[in-house]
Formats: structure tokens, sequence, C-alpha cells
């Protein structure tokens, strides 16, 4: 039987006060960024998706530093005519915790997508992947996971709904789309794998 893995934790500072995002079934979401630091001095800036429940006993600080853990979510969203899959944590715990900084994520899903395995310039061996992970009612979050070196060369072997586990983290990447109106900077969301393996079908 097939076991899927959806969690991420997080330690990072509050870039900005949480504003309301939205409402489902009387329950108000709100939304905010945390800014976590990487080894190299990179800052990934991640979005959080939180219901009012989980925030309001917090005296939430401006810069200030806070764990959070949950799952990365995807929604499709269209804007003129354009779909976007939008990527995002969903909460399911906060606390403020002044520690180290944290970006985990353990992924177990189904690939939906042939894999795509290049080269940089450089040389160095790539494999971008679409990941699936099923939900409740029927739901799936689509995350784009990116690997690298032996990593990237053997799961760029797989097929379509092979199952793989990837463990990574959460980044963000910032990036140039031409559009009618001129050059446009946008944010990417990936999970950069540091290790993942081949899921073996035990039926």
């Amino acid at each position: 039987m097939e076991q899927f893995t959806n969690r991420i934790v997080l330690r990072g500072d509050l870039l900005a006060m949480p504003e309301f995002s939205h409402e489902n079934h009387g329950r108000k979401f709100y939304r905010f960024f945390l800014e976590v630091p990487r080894l190299s001095g990179a800052i990934d800036t991640l979005p959080v998706v939180a219901e009012l429940s989980l925030l309001e006993g917090l005296d939430l600080i401006h810069g200030e530093r806070m764990a959070v853990e949950g799952q990365i979510r995807s929604h499709n969203s269209r804007t003129n005519g354009v779909r976007h899959l939008l990527i995002f944590i969903f909460a399911s715990s906060i606390v403020a915790e002044d520690a180290d900084p944290v970006n985990e994520v353990v992924l177990t899903g189904l690939i939906c997508k042939e894999p795509i395995f290049r080269r940089t310039p450089l040389g160095r061996e790539i494999c971008d992947v679409m990941l699936a992970i099923p939900r409740a009612f029927r739901r799936a979050d689509y995350l784009p996971c990116i690997l690298w070196g032996r990593t990237a060369q053997e799961i760029s072997r797989c097929q379509i709904r092979d199952q793989i586990c990837i463990h990574g983290r959460l980044q963000s990447r910032i990036y140039t789309k031409l559009t009618d109106d001129g050059p446009e900077e946008r944010t990417a969301y990936e999970i950069s794998a540091l290790s993942a393996e081949i899921v073996e079908d035990e039926t």
C-alpha cells in the first residue's frame, strides 16, 4: 500500500505582520513570509498560510524568529486566462522560538510528469521532477523538485507514477519573465533535494 508524506519544519524571521488571506467554511486564514537563511548566506523568503487560531495566542513582532510546522501545498490560480501554480506552507503549528534557522522537508509522492534531465553550462547534472502527493477529499499537491548530481542521474531514469521519497529544503528563486508589458520579476518556489530514493512497490 502506498504511503505518502508531506512535512516541512521551518525556523526563520518574520518578514512582515500576517495579512488576511481568505475565509473557508467560516475559518479565517492569514498569510505571512518567513526569511530563512541558508548556510551559503542566501536567504529564502517563504510564504506561510495559517488559520487565525494558530496566531491568536502569539504576540508577534516584526523580525521575530518563529518555528512553523506543516505541509507544502499547491493551488492553481488563473490570472487573465493564464494558469499559475502557487506554492505555500500550510501551517499546523506556530511558536516563537529563538534558535538556529531550520528548513527541513520530507516528501513521499508520485512522479506525475516525465523527469527532465539537463546539465548546467559548468556541467553540473540537474533533474527536474514534479511530485504529486495525494491528500484528503481526492485532492493532491503538485510540487516542483530539483535534484543534483548522482541523485539527479538515478531519478531521471524513473517513470511516471514511480514513487520517490525526497529529503531537502524549500527554496525561493527570483527570475525575470518576459510579458507583453515587458520584463516582470517573479518568485518561484521549489524543493531542492539533499537526498532522494525510489520507494519500491511491496505488493
